[in-house]
């Protein structure tokens, strides 16, 4: 698989990376299997896809632990990106960025995962009681006690952002310039799809421009762009889309003129390519600092989506892309 690097200090990992959360957290509980997940965390690593994103709150904390099985045997294989920044209780996620916080975190993460050093340390969320810049400091410490390599920044506040008319990204582009000033960022995580492409507005110019990695959340769109989904399926209790505007039955069906426009693409691309593949392969193309993460909990699906990485879009077919409908729905 193609290598890609990340941030000033030029880390390389896959082009395409695995996140891992479905495996443990906000997806249909009953389709979650350790053994299917350890044998799909495998197979991204056979096909290249090296960058594995997990956080300690996937679980809670039961993800990094599935993830330190596989690095006890190939922990040269990968690369390793965590977060801190969010605790998890019964019925809300608080942020805490309290630098003492921080640190047991860290220490937390990395005997989960068995290793010595983090990649990529994210700060998941911001919060909002304590001045980032004393976050982002104790993560720099991180760096310099060794147990941490890079530090990632996870984009915030679309809600708000929408409330006020700002661009989706304003807020979290003012923090990632005040941080800058304390440790360089290496890399930044957002949203990023054929459905939900604001952060192509400010955000990716941003990362661009100052030589950050862009690590593409969702790109296939919490699924729904892999074609895979049926309007009024319906979803489990935990499932984070039985509470999403975007996936009820009528939000589905009035979406899949985009996954149409992706299949027929796919189709002038041999019958083994997928709508999934076309959707990432788009997401590639957006910049080579970019490096798709899409979620999979089947070796299956992790295969299908490695297999984007070899998938060159025509002029033509970026044209038609561009020039699908934009998705019905609210994202919040």
């Amino acid at each position: 698989m193609e290598r890609r690097t990340i941030g000033a200090a030029a880390l390389e990992v896959g082009a395409i990376g695995l996140g891992c959360m479905p495996m443990s957290w906000a997806y249909s509980g009953s389709e979650q299997s350790g053994s299917r997940s350890l044998r799909a965390v495998h197979t991204a690593l056979d096909a290249g896809s090296s960058l594995l994103d997990t956080a300690d709150m996937y679980g809670p904390f039961t993800n990094e632990l599935l993830l330190g099985r596989v690095l006890k045997e190939r922990r040269a294989d990968a690369f390793v990106s965590t977060k801190c920044g969010l605790l998890v209780g019964e019925q809300h996620v608080v942020a805490d960025g309290r630098p003492s916080y921080v640190r047991r975190a860290c220490d937390a993460s990395l005997r989960r995962l068995g290793t010595d050093v983090i990649d990529l340390y994210q700060l998941h969320r911001a919060d909002p009681e304590v001045p980032v810049e004393e976050t982002w400091g104790a993560m720099a410490e991180l760096v310099g006690a060794g147990k941490v390599r890079a530090l990632g920044f996870c984009a915030v506040g679309a809600r708000a952002a929408r409330r006020s008319g700002a661009r989706l990204h304003d807020q979290t582009v003012r923090q990632l310039e005040r941080v800058q000033q304390v440790f360089p960022v290496s890399a930044v995580q957002a949203e990023l799809s054929v459905w939900s492409p604001e952060a192509l507005d400010a955000l990716l110019p941003w990362c661009e421009a100052r030589g950050v990695g862009f690590l593409a959340a969702m790109p296939l769109g919490n699924g729904f762009l892999a074609g895979r989904l049926t309007p009024g399926q319906g979803f489990e209790p935990d499932d984070v889309r039985a509470r999403h505007p975007r996936f009820t039955a009528e939000m589905m069906a009035a979406n899949q003129p985009v996954v149409a426009g992706l299949r027929r693409i796919a189709r002038r691309h041999g019958e083994e390519t997928t709508p999934a593949q076309v959707a990432l392969a788009w997401v590639l193309g957006r910049g080579r600092q970019v490096v798709p993460v899409p979620g999979a909990k089947r070796e299956e699906w992790v295969r299908e989506n490695a297999g984007a990485a070899g998938l060159v879009l025509t002029d033509a077919d970026l044209t038609e892309i561009a020039g699908l409908p934009p998705a019905q729905g609210s994202w919040d």
